[in-house]
């Protein structure tokens, strides 16, 4: 066999690949079992409320039917995120439209449908809450404003997290701060928000579950297979609804059609449900949401708003910030505090912040839960942020890149969180290639000479940002995140992690770093399906983590096994960051089996171990909510290329650059696709789709109204790579999954103000919402908060000179 050559940087076939364009691999709705049943849910109507009655119609024959009510439950009635707030089943109180109340199950999955009709169920209607609004005045003590009266979220009334961040050992008081913002030059004021946005995985949200008793009939244990990101996360939801120990409870990933966060927390609901269905019919039962209960019944990315108070000198260097950041939870906790805690520590930027105060809070309100969506968080704050930073350089009469330029972090400085960044960062390299590669300046000014003349207004606009890798803070070490390699009787290498694959590319990035470390052919790996009876609890599938945490894990796993065969390249004791492919290894790769099987022939089996070890110079205080949010960043410029049609009021995006520092990339081919495919999220979200509420149910839960980009909507897309390799991922490689959803929704509505003139500070920004403004007329009696009357550089009641 011929000696291999370096595999982490090239791009072989993805491992799934073959068994998904054959149509071999078998998502959950492909799989049936014996005496298999289905599932469907009874959902509330309104959006707060307590039951009143319940009545079956006699048309249907109930006999053929299971029915699960909040009363079946074994354990709690609670589905369990990071607290206890989250209802399985209403049996008294509605907390927002559609949440689940009984559940049916029948062998014929089409006399479903009319047997949820049939269902009748009849309220005491409450006054709902539907805003941040509204939820803050709640707090602050309107009681017509309360969401709903359970405390096991652990916050006030309305109020799941807050969180305060602030800058330096010894912050200032707010006293001595306000002296900063009267002797500035500039005081810089904005209002930004974002709204809701659906993940829209092609595979909906499905499951099948089994309950197996004992021989005196009580119930032994369950087991989930379906789509999901995360099968740990349901362990612990089942073994609080079943009451049962965690060995007891099995999970198993099936093939998954997409997640991009919205099958993180979610699978634990719907997995509950299956269960208990499951419980109850004595039978499998499977459930499979439609595209419609998809979008009204699960998560979505929270909405925000986020205001800014820049205090800035006349050469546009930032001397003070408060920020104060908001997210609407919907009506349960589910993961905002955590969603909410990435969008307070991302709200400074890539900035050096002589003195800041960042206040954030997440709100409820009675709307379906919002939860995990990629970014977590950062885009919103990061949204706010670079739309800020434009506001800011026209005030003090900057170009948007000398505004940046003036206030970058660099190697060696500290950001607001007190984190010293060690690895190189050269965020004015960045801009400069990003600007030139997009012919930034000569567009701008080509674009600045024909707009006078033209109905077609072009512009273009750039976003600087970064995105942490990793859990943030002490996550990691709380995790304790375990990876496992064992050999086969075949004598081949297979990762042992419940970290999925749904698309990203998780199996093939870990099979090349465990065949590079081990300097065996990438074919030769094999990676286990996800089952918690097989797998160890290597952490979840989120947070940009997978390819830095869980692929260093699989790196010193690998040279773990090594060490054990007796064939390691170098010894431990060097401890170097991570395998040298270029070292000459002192075997071949056919010496790995015969060894592996020399192992197994004398000792039975062979498994290697590793497990998460913090570096010793990093540290997170959760208490002062200062220190080493991440064990390191991606950087990124993004830019886009616009134009606002003045007749229709369309504004489209014609071309893309986007520059990343991301360490090491793996698999240049998914790297790419992983930039691509955030970016064209992220121009839906900005100009595209938007989540319309009424009564906080939303109306347009199917894709004739959800308007999402297609393919004819998007832009050619530049991708260019940075590679500044990091000690904390394999082969030098950091997080790469949600950097790209940061950067398009700013630099896009940063190009349309270039193009139009006018500054707009919400998004999705829709031609409906153009036409408004550029139609507005002084006396229409609408006052523009965030408009710039730059002959005085000042605003009304928002910027002062």
């Amino acid at each position: 066999m011929p000696e291999p050559g370096p595999i982490v940087g090239t791009s072989p076939i993805r491992k799934e690949g073959l068994a998904k364009v054959t149509g071999r691999a078998q998502y959950v709705d492909d799989i049936t079992l014996p005496g298999m049943w289905y599932g469907a849910t009874v959902r509330s109507t309104v959006a707060r409320g307590r039951i009143t009655s319940i009545t079956f119609d006699p048309t249907i024959d109930w006999s053929q039917f299971t029915i699960v009510t909040a009363a079946d439950i074994p354990g709690e009635n609670t589905i369990i995120h990071l607290t206890k707030d989250h209802l399985c089943l209403a049996s008294e109180f509605i907390n927002h439209p559609a949440e689940p109340i009984l559940l049916l199950a029948h062998p014929d999955r089409h006399a479903l449908h009319a047997a949820v009709e049939a269902v009748h169920i009849t309220y005491e209607e409450l006054p709902g809450v539907f805003s941040i609004e509204d939820s803050e005045l709640g707090a602050a003590g309107d009681t017509s404003k309360i969401v709903w009266d359970h405390p096991g979220h652990g916050g006030s009334a309305n109020t799941f997290k807050t969180f305060l961040m602030q800058k330096g050992d010894d912050p200032l008081p707010d006293a001595e701060l306000e002296k900063i913002f009267a002797a500035a030059d500039f005081v810089v004021e904005g209002e930004y928000r974002t709204g809701a946005q659906e993940q829209l995985y092609i595979e909906n949200n499905g499951v099948i579950a089994e309950a197996f008793l004992n021989p005196d009939g009580t119930l032994d244990s369950v087991t989930v297979s379906g789509s999901m990101q995360c099968p740990y996360y349901l362990v612990h939801a089942l073994e609080l609804v079943f009451n049962l120990p965690a060995e007891k409870c099995r999970v198993i990933q099936t093939e998954t059609g997409g997640a991009f966060g919205g099958k993180e927390d979610f699978p634990s609901v719907i997995g509950s449900h299956a269960a208990l269905l499951a419980l109850k019919s004595g039978h499998p039962v499977k459930i499979c949401y439609d595209r419609a209960e998809d979008l009204i019944g699960t998560t979505k990315r929270h909405p925000s708003r986020t205001r800014h108070r820049t205090a800035v000198s006349r050469d546009g260097k930032l001397l003070a910030g408060q920020i104060e950041v908001a997210l609407d939870g919907g009506a349960y906790a589910t993961l905002s505090a955590v969603v909410l805690s990435r969008a307070t520590i991302h709200a400074p930027g890539p900035y050096h912040w002589p003195h800041l105060t960042v206040r954030a809070k997440a709100m409820a309100t009675n709307i379906a839960p919002h939860g995990a969506f990629r970014g977590f968080g950062a885009p919103q704050s990061l949204f706010a942020l670079e739309r800020h930073m434009d506001k800011i350089a026209k005030v003090v009469g900057l170009t948007p890149e000398e505004l940046r330029r003036r206030n970058f972090l660099s190697t060696g400085m500290h950001t607001a969180t007190g984190q010293h960044l060690s690895d190189p960062v050269d965020m004015q390299g960045l801009l400069t290639r990003a600007l030139k590669e997009s012919n930034y300046h000569a567009k701008r000014a080509e674009f600045d000479r024909t707009n006078p003349t033209s109905t077609i207004k072009r512009g273009i606009g750039f976003a600087s940002f970064m995105h942490g890798s990793g859990f943030t803070g002490s996550g990691e070490r709380r995790l304790n995140s375990l990876v496992q390699i064992d050999i086969t009787p075949e004598g081949r290498p297979r990762i042992l992690v419940s970290s999925t694959e749904f698309g990203q590319g998780t199996n093939t990035i870990l099979s090349q770093v465990c065949a590079q470390a081990l300097r065996i052919p990438y074919e030769e790996v094999l990676v286990a399906q996800p089952d918690t009876f097989l797998v160890p609890n290597s952490g979840p599938t989120v947070a940009s983590r997978t390819a830095m945490i869980v692929g260093k894990l699989v790196e010193r796993a690998s040279e773990s096994l090594l060490a054990t065969l007796g064939l390691s390249s170098r010894s431990a004791a060097e401890g170097s960051a991570s395998c040298d492919a270029t070292e000459p290894p002192t075997y071949a790769p056919a010496d790995f089996k015969r060894a592996a099987l020399a192992y197994l022939a004398q000792h039975g089996t062979l498994v290697a171990s590793a497990r998460y070890q913090a570096p010793g110079n990093i540290f997170w205080d959760d208490d002062q909510y200062k220190g080493d949010a991440y064990p390191t960043y991606a950087w990124a410029v993004y830019v886009a290329e616009v134009t606002v049609d003045t007749l229709t009021y369309i504004a489209e995006v014609k071309n893309f650059h986007a520059l990343q520092e991301v360490g090491k990339v793996i698999h240049p081919v998914l790297a790419k696709g992983q930039i691509e495919g955030g970016i064209a999220q992220g121009i839906g979200y900005a100009i595209y789709e938007k989540c319309v509420y009424v009564d906080g149910l939303m109306r347009n839960n199917q894709m004739t109204n959800y308007i999402m980009p297609t393919s004819a909507d998007l832009p050619p897309i530049h991708v260019s790579f940075e590679e500044t390799p990091s000690i904390h991922g394999p082969s030098g490689a950091k997080g790469i999954g949600e950097l790209p959803m940061d950067g398009p929704a700013p630099a896009i509505l940063n190009a349309i103000e270039h193009a139009t003139g006018i500054s707009f500070t919400e998004i999705p920004l829709l031609p409906e919402d153009i036409f408004e403004r550029m139609t507005r007329t002084p006396d229409s009696g609408t006052e523009d908060l965030n408009a710039i009357d730059l002959d005085t550089r000042t605003e009304p009641s928002e910027v002062s000179a």
